[in-house]
């Protein structure tokens, strides 16, 4: 019902705009919008030198933000500013105000009071400073605009910027990381709207009526002002029709004046969709949070102590797989590991056999209280495993698809010291049977896996077969239930682990069913992902 009424609400508003452009567009209007437009296009440096000053103008007021709240980095302020211009465009009711604030705070450390404060700073120097170029720029020109009533505004406006101004130094008197601008910011913001009147300057100049630097700033202030109370999205009709009264009032014909508001506006609007667009994903993490792990991560934790006689320990996550598991077990139990060797079965709520075959194999079976999924049964065959205090510790599925026989191989570069989180790849090593489709979601899975983590060694994502040293396995957060292999290697190689990677065996099952089908696994794992990217330990770098 919510999105039928944000949906109609808009079609509504959508039509209040046309209906406004309809009602303004005669004659005059259009052809001095063609010649508008013509003359851009015969003569674009003029608008490109315009727009870089414009670009310019965000860069300032981004260092402006940055002075006023410590610890707010260059690009995430800049970041941020184009992502509210973004959504002042797109968006009704001045919406984009507020990406402003959740921008940083989606992609920064900083806390919410002071980086509300700050915009709220910000804003309320950008009023006072558009205010006061309008006023010296051109002195009777909200009197005429508004008319006798043009007083009011102007309290409202004074209240708001002191009353931000007052939340703020309160706020930075109780020691919140925030602070009123200092002078240079101040003049920062200044230059900032004085570079971003260029625009409607050099339009007016295109389009034969040009306004002077002063009367060019006056009409981007009463546009300001205006599209506070902007109720379309992106302020349309609201912007056109304040810029056209200002000029209007300045001197510029009603046509003509309307044609240079629009083109204006078209102007900043794509600017506010390109640069902006930009701006959600740049620089990193995106608005969205990070995508990837980052380029520099920590230092290789510190291993834990490994008494002499500790074992290996092998845990296999089982749900319905009597007739592969007695197998598995019993062929882990052939190899000449240098170890003593510990089995432990985790019972996924399994309704065969599973189980007693397990047990009769020489398998300690840990029960789960019924079917919780693949990641949880491995978030416990890890605890499980840590019990034994092992010298290290093995995963491989059930299914018969991997050869015990390569135990060995995936457990000696943990044992020799010389990593920490070991993966046994097939496609480095030796595919018996692998179906076409599940081989090409395999390798597309690991091509997809191999960006996320930035390794070109990585050569397999979905193994079920991994051996990890004891400080990795105590290490292993595991965030979903449903499945492991992505978020368990992003888990640790965010946490500094050492990567490696060896040959292996592999045949696909000659019985029982795989719970992976595409559409599900790829709705639990791809927000699976994007939650482990996004924890604590990979905000680093």
């Amino acid at each position: 019902m919510g999105r039928r009424i944000r949906t109609v609400a808009g079609l509504v508003i959508l039509a209040i705009a046309v209906w406004y452009l309809a009602r303004v567009l005669d004659r005059e209007a259009l052809a001095a919008l063609g010649r508008v437009l013509r003359s851009l296009v015969d003569a674009p440096l003029g608008l490109t030198l315009a727009l870089t000053c414009y670009a310019a103008a965000f860069v300032l007021r981004a260092l402006a933000w940055r002075a006023t709240l410590p610890g707010l980095s260059a690009g995430q302020s800049w970041a941020a500013l184009h992502v509210s211009l973004l959504g002042n465009h797109v968006l009704p009711l001045r919406l984009g105000e507020a990406l402003r604030v959740t921008s940083v705070l989606r992609r920064t450390d900083l806390e919410a009071r002071p980086v509300i404060a700050s915009a709220v700073t910000m804003r309320a120097a950008d009023f006072l400073a558009v205010a006061g170029l309008a006023v010296i720029a051109v002195p009777g020109l909200m009197p005429r605009l508004v008319g006798p009533w043009w007083w009011v505004f102007a309290a409202v406006a004074a209240v708001a910027v002191v009353a931000g101004l007052v939340w703020s130094m309160r706020l930075a008197a109780g020691g919140a990381q925030v602070r009123l601008p200092p002078l240079p910011a101040c003049a920062a913001v200044v230059a900032a709207w004085i570079l971003e009147s260029t625009v409607v300057y050099e339009i007016a100049r295109a389009a034969g009526h040009p306004l002077t630097l002063t009367e060019a700033v006056a009409v981007t202030a009463v546009t300001i002002v205006a599209q506070a109370f902007a109720v379309t999205p992106g302020g349309i009709g609201t912007y056109e029709a304040a810029a056209t009264a200002a000029m209007v009032a300045i001197g510029v014909p009603a046509g003509p004046a309307f044609a240079i508001a629009l083109t204006t506006h078209a102007v900043k609007t794509i600017y506010a969709l390109a640069v902006g667009g930009v701006a959600l994903v740049v620089p990193a993490p995106s608005y969205w949070g990070r995508w990837r792990l980052p380029r520099e991560l920590p230092q290789v934790p510190p291993p834990i102590p490994v008494a002499p006689d500790a074992p290996v320990v092998a845990f296999l996550p089982v749900h319905n797989e009597e007739a592969t598991v007695g197998g598995v077990v019993a062929g882990l139990f052939a190899q000449d590991l240098g170890r003593r060797l510990v089995v432990l079965v985790i019972d996924d709520g399994s309704t065969d056999s599973s189980a007693a075959r397990a047990q009769a194999a020489g398998a300690v079976v840990v029960a789960q209280p019924r079917n919780l999924g693949l990641g949880a049964a491995v978030r416990r065959g890890l605890a499980e495993a840590m019990e034994y205090r092992p010298a290290a510790v093995l995963y491989l599925d059930a299914d018969g698809e991997y050869a015990p026989s390569d135990a060995a191989a995936v457990l000696a570069p943990v044992l020799a010291g010389e990593a920490d989180y070991v993966v046994g790849s097939r496609f480095s090593g030796e595919i018996g049977r692998m179906l076409p489709h599940r081989r090409f979601g395999n390798q597309v899975l690991t091509l997809w896996v191999r960006w996320l983590t930035r390794r070109r060694d990585l050569t397999d994502g979905q193994s079920g077969y991994r051996a990890f040293r004891p400080a990795a396995a105590a290490a292993a957060e595991i965030v979903h239930d449903y499945n492991y292999a992505q978020v368990l290697t992003l888990d640790l190689l965010a946490k500094g682990f050492r990567y490696a990677e060896v040959p292996i065996t592999y045949s696909f099952r000659d019985s029982g069913t795989s719970f992976v089908r595409l559409g599900r696994y790829l709705s639990h794992v791809i927000p699976a992902v994007h939650r482990e990217l996004n924890s604590p330990q990979a905000d680093v770098g």
